[in-house]
């Protein structure tokens, strides 16, 4: 092989350079290995049925960190990846092989088999972070062995392999693998006379660790090994011993020992197959540090990242990173302090007998001198920059499913590109653009491809207004491919998808939520079949519970003809006849219930006096088809609630709440009311639950404007027999705990001067400390240079302070 006279660690036979999966130092050495060896052939672990994917590996849009994807195609969800960033040995070894013109190539064993094998596990199927067992080699650093891989079974106690870099480091008097590794390989310079001579030291390590531990009964390494060195051997008759190979450091061993081509071939007989399909998805740093794929999850990516690309001073620049993702945040730091953690970080290694600073020096350097000692800034430090949240690229010509082509589309014409960085993105669904995001994410949640998440709006509540959680990750283009049996196109694969969910739903209320979501993702040929799924299992649904929970979702519907244009017409007519049914069968469905039982009802009564009042008001077609005197339907049903002994006292107390609140009842009556339930003969617990239902939910504000509620509750509390007492106060710390603290305040107030002893403002503010009993006219009067100030008024001329004050009002 040309270059490989003087090269001590080089012999016989192919070139075997044994790695750390995602290392640095390993990257580096196997570029350097290369460069000296310039073999004609370069092998590399991985799956060999995405040898023609190896190309896109020199496209101008591929950006690492990506990975591999293999997934069955008769079984989408049963996936596997191979994750290779930057800095990771097999990567640069791709690359030097496009760059050299020298045919690269993948020698594990097949993703057919490995998806099939992983099929036959006793965990089941496999998606997202359930990989099949480990698909490449344990790493000699990698402390995760296959046989502890989510979808694999459980290991005996003869099957737990040896953590290699443990047994290094504790042979080198390391008590941290981690630290062991820096120090020899990752600290290691880049101009050493002999380029192989890391690769010959790993060698003998790892093949003494296989002769003191074996391979720790683990048949698929058997069977992995046996097919490498078959592909090593074709490669050796195409181009003799100029063949360079690429694998974990723990394979090495197995790839140089002797054996027969027979024997190998009989490890590989009768494997089972799938149908598998592979291509190029973007990866990222924060799922790098996870151990799947490779089985060598790595802790800080972003560091590793560092140490590879940095050219020369690599704890000088990291230094300087950090005081900038620290002014981006508004912290203050100055060149001073990154002097000073460069210092005090190469001190530290010094005395910690480190041939250079680390990630552990340096993290103690910016605790102390940049953090002030603190944990809190450096736990951004260890996200945004240890970690990382580095997104991968790969380019448009990569093979994909025909719905992964249909969503980029859609991405790109409405300008919502996926990132690793959750973010917040704001909707006003009045604009087309954001109109149609939406609809896009909307139809993404129900074929399951999480993207997106809901989230509460920030200073609006209506209902053009939209806000999404944004965060990409690699596992969703396994749900892609997954959701990719439902249609070729997002629209037509969520219309698919919500068909058959709705047919196979198992209670009314998932149906009524189906009904929303078709609505929110504006899936006009679903609907229909969606409502007659609706009609028929809101016929059949005896169960007032569930017609009582179904109501809300299918009445919130309604509000999305007015803002995306849906007609719910059809919509309006199921809301009001499940309304009708709901308001025959509460009555009776609320007698002889216990306190869980009854505390569930109250929801319900809330839920449904909120979705009266919506379907009431709901405008579009049908809201003028004789249903607006549900109303009063509804106002009937909570006199009746209100009357019945036998219904509990929480439901009672609710419904005289909600008919005081729509104007049916006068705060006479109600006080009535109270008075009865409050009266010695009721029993304390029935009127802690009457109370609960009357105030509880943000009924602080009533008793604090209606001073007479509040002296019947003060009365009342003030009589319970003192045996009684420790059984209603826990209801009574539920009710009032619920308050904002300055209703509590105030209601605390009110209670200590005595409800109903003082009436009118001033009196009120005159027991107020600080306050007057009247206006001060002249302080009054020191407000108003001010408030012209804010409304802009100084340049206007003629103003007297009356018109200032009718401008301000």
């Amino acid at each position: 092989m040309a270059g490989t006279e003087g090269g001590g660690g080089r012999g016989a036979g192919p070139l075997l350079l044994g790695v750390r999966h995602h290392g640095p130092g390993s990257a580096r050495a196997v570029r350097a290995a290369l460069e000296a060896a310039r073999p004609r052939v370069v092998l590399i672990e991985g799956p060999p049925e995405a040898d023609v994917l190896i190309p896109l590996a020199a496209d101008e849009d591929m950006r690492p960190p990506v990975a591999l994807l293999a997934h069955a195609v008769d079984e989408p969800g049963r996936s596997a990846f191979w994750p290779l960033a930057e800095f990771s040995p097999e990567w640069v070894a791709i690359r030097w092989a496009l760059e050299h013109e020298v045919p690269a190539r993948f020698i594990d064993l097949p993703a057919t088999h490995t998806l099939a094998w992983g099929k036959d596990d006793a965990e089941g199927e496999l998606t997202g972070e359930e990989q099949p067992p480990d698909p490449t080699a344990e790493t000699p650093t990698a402390g995760t062995p296959s046989s502890e891989s989510p979808s694999a079974p459980e290991p005996s106690a003869e099957d737990i392999r040896v953590d290699p870099l443990a047994v290094l480091a504790e042979a080198a008097g390391y008590d941290d693998p981690e630290r062991w590794w820096e120090d020899v390989v990752e600290h290691r310079g880049v101009g050493e006379r002999d380029a192989f001579a890391p690769f010959t030291a790993l060698e003998e390590a790892m093949g003494a660790l296989r002769e003191t531990y074996g391979v720790g009964g683990h048949e698929r390494d058997l069977v992995r090994e046996a097919y490498m060195r078959l592909q090593v051997r074709a490669a050796q008759r195409e181009f003799e011993d100029d063949v360079a190979v690429v694998c974990g450091a723990w394979h090495v061993p197995a790839l140089r020992q002797k054996a027969s081509v027979a024997a190998d071939r009989a490890l590989l007989k009768g494997l089972p197959k799938v149908k598998a399909d592979l291509t190029w998805v973007p990866w990222t740093h924060r799922r790098l540090s996870r151990a799947s794929g490779y089985g060598a999850g790595i802790d800080s990516p972003g560091w590793y990242g560092h140490l590879f690309g940095a050219p020369d001073r690599p704890v000088e620049r990291w230094m300087t990173k950090v005081a900038g993702l620290f002014r981006e945040e508004d912290r203050i730091v100055s060149p001073a302090h990154v002097i000073e953690a460069v210092r005090l970080a190469e001190t530290l290694a010094v005395m910690r007998g480190r041939p250079l600073p680390g990630l552990g020096e340096t993290t103690d350097a910016v605790r102390a001198v940049m953090c002030e000692g603190s944990d809190v800034p450096l736990s951004l430090v260890h996200d945004r920059l240890v970690v990382g949240d580095v997104l991968g690229e790969v380019p448009p010509g990569a093979p994909a499913v025909p719905l992964q082509r249909d969503l980029d589309r859609s991405q790109r014409r409405l300008r919502i590109k996926p990132e690793a960085l959750e973010r917040e993105l704001e909707l006003d669904l009045r604009k087309e653009t954001d109109a149609g995001r939406s609809r896009l994410l909307h139809r993404l949640r129900l074929l399951r491809i999480e993207w997106g998440e809901p989230a509460a709006s920030r200073g609006s509540t209506g209902t053009f207004r939209e806000t999404w959680r944004l965060r990409w990750e690699p596992e969703l283009a396994v749900r892609v491919a997954e959701a990719g049996v439902w249609g070729t196109t997002v629209l037509a694969a969520t219309t698919a998808k919500a068909e058959a969910d709705a047919i196979g739903a198992q209670s009314l209320a998932d149906v009524t939520a189906l009904a929303e979501h078709c609505l929110l993702a504006e899936l006009p040929d679903a609907l229909p079949v969606v409502m007659k799924v609706l009609a028929d299992r809101a016929a059949l649904d005896t169960d007032v519970g569930h017609l009582a929970q179904a109501l809300p979702a299918l009445v919130r519907s309604l509000r999305y003809g007015d803002v995306r244009g849906t007609d719910t017409g059809a919509l309006t007519e199921v809301a009001a006849g499940l309304a009708e049914r709901v308001f025959v069968g509460l009555p009776p469905a609320c007698a002889a219930l216990d306190a869980d039982a009854a505390e569930e009802m109250r929801r319900h009564v809330d839920a449904v006096h909120g979705a009266v009042a919506l379907l009431g008001d709901a405008g579009g077609p049908g809201s003028g088809s004789g249903h607006g005197d549900l109303r009063d339907r509804w106002r009937a049903v909570l006199r009746t609630l209100s009357a019945r002994d036998t219904v509990p006292g929480v439901i009672r107390g609710r419904a005289v709440r909600l008919l005081l609140d729509e104007g049916e009842l006068g705060p006479d009556e109600a006080a009535r009311l109270m008075g009865l339930v409050l009266s010695p003969g009721t029993p304390p617990a029935d009127a802690a639950a009457w109370i609960e239902g009357f105030v509880g939910g943000g009924g602080g504000l009533l008793l604090v404007h209606d001073e007479r509620l509040l002296a019947l509750v003060d009365a009342w509390l003030t009589g319970v027999p003192a045996e009684a007492f420790t059984d209603v106060l826990p209801l009574l710390r539920r009710t009032f705990s619920s308050y904002e603290p300055g209703v509590r305040r105030t209601l605390g107030e009110l209670v200590r001067r005595g409800p109903g002893k003082q009436v009118g403002t001033a009196a009120t503010a005159a027991g107020i400390p600080g306050f007057g009993a009247e206006l001060d006219a002249g302080r009054a009067d020191a407000v108003v240079p001010v408030l012209r100030l804010l409304l802009g008024l100084d340049d206007m001329v003629g103003n007297t302070d009356n018109e200032l004050v009718g401008v301000a009002g």
